[in-house]
């Protein structure tokens, strides 16, 4: 049985999204990018660590680099007050 999302975040674990740019074997000049989303926590990255090691081992391409971006999905409700108010009628 897998986790929610809802409770993973709960646990810490927020949207992280992968740019993954890398070459392959049959066209080493052109390098190409790959998006990859998951839950994940961060600084450390388990998730995304593990699907890397998959990467290494089982694609034939070469990672040229990865970019790593994270939001939290829940925080708090953010409130601004107003710094004019005016009367329309």
């Amino acid at each position: 049985m897998s986790e929610s999302d809802f409770a993973a975040q709960l646990r810490g674990a927020r949207l992280t999204t992968a740019e993954i740019l890398y070459y392959r074997p049959d066209f080493p000049s052109l390098l190409q990018s790959f998006c990859w989303q998951t839950q994940d926590i961060a600084p450390d990255f388990p998730r995304l660590r593990q699907f890397l090691d998959h990467w290494r081992r089982e694609i034939e391409a070469v990672i040229h680099s990865v970019r790593v971006a994270h939001a939290g999905l829940i925080k708090p409700a953010e409130w601004r007050g107003a710094a004019l108010m005016e009367h329309l009628h």
